[in-house]
């Protein structure tokens, strides 16, 4: 009889492989993103998604394959993408993937990767780990183009926080790309603190992920596997006797066969796992031993040095193990052990000083060499061996080492968990200081400025609460100057109060000009600004920016231009503000400075949206957003950019097109403030369409339905003017008098006049609804108002327009509006003239506006204001007619503007994927268009739409 230690034959798994089979398919037409395949250690996920692999591979699938490596309590940063990337350059040239990629963009994989040469000098912190995730987004879509792709990551329960985080990330935003992630994980570890838990929630409810949980073999299976090791077909006794004892898991049914006999079936999952270690040689379990030690994998130079046998008594000791299939050689000419679970049953036979003596051994023959281990692994395998081998000298040294790399490879996370390690030994080390050539303060200082770019605020702030106890501002003043303005930030970050008294207490302590004056002067001057104080916020700025010039630091001058163009922008001069943001263009054009550039762009965006140019800041938008994209900076910047696009569509009355941008840009996992500008816009048409679910929850999230105290103007004025807003939606005047009352009691109105002018607009109309109810009460408030209002000035024709409002000239406002393209406040305006002119007995005139307003309202499907226009249209004796009627359907089968596009490529014989690549949305949401484009032109079929639209003429 011939005896295998595993089963040549591919057992069941058949639905299983069908799941899988049918995402690929999915994926190939970006309908899925991922599956996760979840089951107990030894279960066979491996097995199942090698074989799915090798057979997507022989249909023509690109096959990537990366796996997570455990590490003491973290794992190694970035491991499975390293493993891809180590891949992709085996199989072509680091020239042909740096190809594939921006111009220069690829020296940010080198980080990863030394074949891609040195990585780039740019150390933006605050932006430089989701320029690296957005490059191996690209990177993916680029390969997908050639042909559909697979990428396989095993073991993701083991992953580090930052492949997690870029797991999640991949799986929001790979939409448009043939790609199918699948990924393996032990079930059976994930306990309730589990840091993989909360990123398995998220992933599920990611539409496309799929999570796929495999059982334990049945008793039929587990005979078919049994035949296939032992070559026969079993005793029907044994297969019982084998599947009780196993519980149908693959592993231990192999482990199980290893046991002649049948009486000798072991008492625990450890014995039964260790069981076939044990009949094998002393000396090769004790190398077995030893390699256990160095991790799953363990190159063959590395063993042979810690082991201290020469090359020949090495592979002699190890010729038993590999026969019985407890270790195998893998590429590279090293050596893994067939399972984790058996590579933890043998480290689990060390004796306590043969664990601290092997992790030594390990540790020092690394350090001695460090091209024993792939690149990029030195320093956390030192640092992980060191602590393992409980030497808290050395453990304390190579965590700093190993956390200084981290930081360089833009894994923050991890870095903070060897600085909390550092942390932890320190006391332990009595010159700690001196081993690693910094105070204890400045491990403080460097955990809080990972965890504040890693978005971890919480515990920023307590590391940086740690370093302030140990420091006295009189002997250290520029050091808790700095602390003081991250302290800021995170305040700021997190919405708590207190970020200017900071500040300010900051400013300070750096009294003489310097480095640091101007980067505390930099942010006292925004903060400032923000908060309504221009005045002071532009002499501060000023202040620093001619100590920049006389330096000669250009990108802080443009930075500082830009902060002053804010102050403009605030203080309503619109045109200077342009002008300023675009001084700051040519500088960071000149130095060719990408974050300069985004900002100055998506600052300009807004402004040209405020001087009601709004289809001009559209299309400086795409040009930004392209942008960011191509500098790898869509996460951060192209995000800010892509909100204040959002804003202009919104003006325009492109909704659609915005509910699908705000979608789309949440997946990029937006910072907080990016989030809540984002969910501001979406409340707007929330609220004008009627959406209540959708507005309430927008709503809440940004903190505008409690009178809770935000300390930026803006976000102040949007919070306010959204709860108006909110209440006149559900007809509660009297709760939106409420409001205005509030509002204007300490307002802290800006200068910024289309902010100021659109939120008195708002009181205005929340007056006028609650007059009926209350006079004297509604009377009052708008006194309050005139008295705001007679102090403030419009610029430019969108704060006109809102200015207009206010003074309750409606007719006037609403041909403004009609100049400035923007329909639904020109329906709204239209609405309001004709109540007017109800009230002063014109009926004639009432209708005249109603049946100007009404299709506007229609087609927007703003119904709230649609049954206000025809309410009031019943009122006056003279309903809509139906020719008004028949007009207002027209309008509403008009194609939007966002479905223009997409017919126009569907005319140039475009795909879905191909539509979404260019418009930049996801394929489901270029066939929803589709699906939504075909019945609007009465056809059936894409060829029919595009004959239809030649026909009408409707692609110009």
């Amino acid at each position: 009889m011939t005896r295998r230690a595993v089963s040549p034959v591919f057992v069941g798994r058949g639905a299983e492989l069908g799941t899988l089979d049918e995402a690929f398919e999915q994926a190939r037409k970006q309908a899925t993103s991922a599956v996760l395949v979840g089951g107990e250690a030894g279960v066979g996920k491996t097995r199942l998604t090698v074989r799915f692999a090798e057979q997507a591979a022989q249909d023509g699938a690109h096959v990537l394959i990366g796996g997570c490596v455990e590490l003491s309590t973290e794992g190694l940063a970035y491991a499975p993408f390293t493993a891809v990337l180590r891949q992709l350059v085996r199989e072509t040239s680091a020239g042909e993937v740096a190809a594939l990629l921006p111009e220069g963009a690829a020296r940010e994989l080198a980080r990863l990767l030394p074949e891609f040469g040195e990585p780039s000098s740019d150390e933006e912190s605050d932006s430089a780990r989701a320029r690296l995730f957005e490059l191996i987004l690209t990177l993916l879509e680029r390969l997908a183009e050639r042909r559909p792709l697979i990428l396989l990551i095993e073991d993701i329960h083991w992953a580090d926080r930052s492949s997690r985080d870029l797991i999640a990330f991949l799986s929001r935003n790979l939409r448009t790309s043939p790609v199918l992630m699948v990924m393996t994980y032990r079930s059976d570890e994930l306990h309730r603190t589990h840091p993989l838990r909360p990123v398995l929630a998220e992933l599920v409810r990611v539409d496309g992920v799929i999570r796929l949980d495999l059982p334990r073999f049945t008793q039929d299976e587990v005979a078919a596997q049994m035949a296939g090791i032992l070559g026969v077909a079993p005793e029907f006794a044994r297969v019982d006797n084998v599947f009780e004892r196993s519980g149908g898991i693959p592993l231990f049914v192999e482990a199980l066969l290893e046991h002649v006999d049948d009486c000798s079936f072991p008492d625990s999952l450890h014995d039964l796992i260790i069981g076939s270690v044990e009949r094998l040689p002393e000396e090769t379990q004790r190398v077995l031993r030893t390699a256990a030690a160095g991790g799953i994998r363990v190159g063959q130079p590395l063993l042979a040095l810690v082991s201290g046998l020469s090359d020949i008594d090495l592979e002699n000791a190890l010729r038993p193990a590999i026969a019985a299939n407890v270790l195998q050689v893998a590429d590279g000419g090293a050596y893994a052990f067939r399972h984790a679970l058996i590579r933890e049953a043998v480290h689990d036979e060390l004796l306590p000083g043969e664990h601290a003596r092997m992790h030594a051994r390990y540790a020092e023959e690394i350090d001695r060499d460090r091209r024993l281990v792939p690149h990029g692994r030195a320093a956390i395998e030192i640092a992980h061996h060191w602590y393992s081998a409980r030497d808290d000298l050395w453990a304390l040294i190579s965590a700093w080492e190993a956390a200084q790399k981290a930081a360089k490879s833009f894994a923050y996370t991890e870095q903070i968990q060897l600085l909390e390690r550092v942390l932890t030994l320190w006391n332990k080390v009595p010159d700690a200081a001196d081993r690693i050539g910094v105070d204890h303060i400045t491990v403080l200082e460097r955990a809080s400025e990972a965890a504040h770019v890693s978005g971890d605020m919480e515990r920023s702030m307590k590391f940086v609460r740690g370093a302030l106890a140990e420091l006295d501002e009189r002997d250290a003043p520029e050091r808790v100057a700095e602390l003081l303005v991250r302290m800021a930030n995170i305040k700021q970050q997190r919405g708590k109060p207190g970020a200017l008294d900071d500040l300010r207490h900051a400013e300070s302590l750096v009294p003489l000009p310097g480095d640091m004056r101007t980067l505390v002067l930099a942010r006292l001057g925004s903060e400032l600004m923000l908060s309504n104080q221009v005045v002071e916020g532009t002499a501060v700025t000023e202040e620093a920016l001619c100590v920049a010039r006389e330096r000669g630091h250009e990108v802080q001058e443009a930075d500082l231009l830009m902060n002053l163009a804010l102050g403009h922008s605030i203080s309503g001069d619109l045109e200077t503000t342009f002008a300023t943001n675009e001084r700051a263009l040519a500088i960071g054009t000149r130095l060719k400075s990408a974050r300069v550039i985004l900002r100055a762009l998506g600052n300009n965006v807004d402004a040209l949206d405020n001087l009601g140019r709004s289809e001009d800041a559209v299309a400086l938008a795409i040009e930004g957003e392209k942008l960011a994209r191509q500098y790898g900076r869509y996460r951060h910047q192209g995000v800010f950019i892509a909100n204040n696009r959002a804003e202009a569509l919104e003006s325009l009355g492109r909704w659609d097109e915005v509910i699908e941008l705000v979608d789309e840009a949440m997946k990029m996992g937006p910072s907080l403030r990016n989030r809540w500008h984002l969910l501001r816009v979406r409340a707007d048409i929330a609220i004008a369409r009627g959406e209540d679910d959708v507005a309430q929850n927008s709503l809440a999230e940004v903190g505008a339905l409690a009178p809770l105290p935000t300390l930026w103007t803006q976000e102040w004025i949007y919070n306010t003017r959204l709860r108006l807003a909110w209440h006149l939606f559900r007809g509660e005047p009297l709760k939106a008098l409420e409001v205005a009352e509030v509002a204007l009691t300490n307002p802290p109105l800006s200068q910024k006049a289309m902010l100021g002018w659109r939120l008195l607009a708002s009181i205005r109309l929340a007056c006028d609804a609650a007059a009926p109810s209350d006079s004297a009460r509604a009377a009052a408030v708008r006194a309050r108002g005139d008295l705001l209002a007679a102090g403030m000035e419009s610029d430019g024709p969108v704060s006109g327009a809102f200015r207009l409002i206010y003074e309750g000239e409606f007719d006037t406002a609403a041909a403004a509006w009609k100049r400035l393209g923007r329909p639904y406040a020109r329906s709204k305006a239209l609405l309001h003239a004709a109540g007017d002119a109800a009230t002063s007995g014109d009926r004639d005139g009432a209708c005249e506006r109603l049946r100007e307003a009404h299709p506007l309202a229609v087609s927007l499907r703003a119904t709230p204001l649609v049954t206000q226009i025809e309410a009031l249209a019943r009122r006056v004796g003279n309903p809509l007619g139906e020719s008004v009627r028949q007009a207002a359907r027209d309008e509403q089968i008009l194609l939007t503007p966002r479905e223009v596009e997409v017919l126009r490529l569907v005319a140039a014989g475009r795909s879905n994927r191909e539509i979404a690549a260019e418009l930049f949305i996801s394929a489901k949401t270029a066939s929803v268009h589709v699906s939504n484009i075909l019945p609007k032109l009465g056809v059936s079929s894409r060829g029919e739409a595009a004959a239809a639209a030649h026909r009408l003429s409707l692609l110009g």
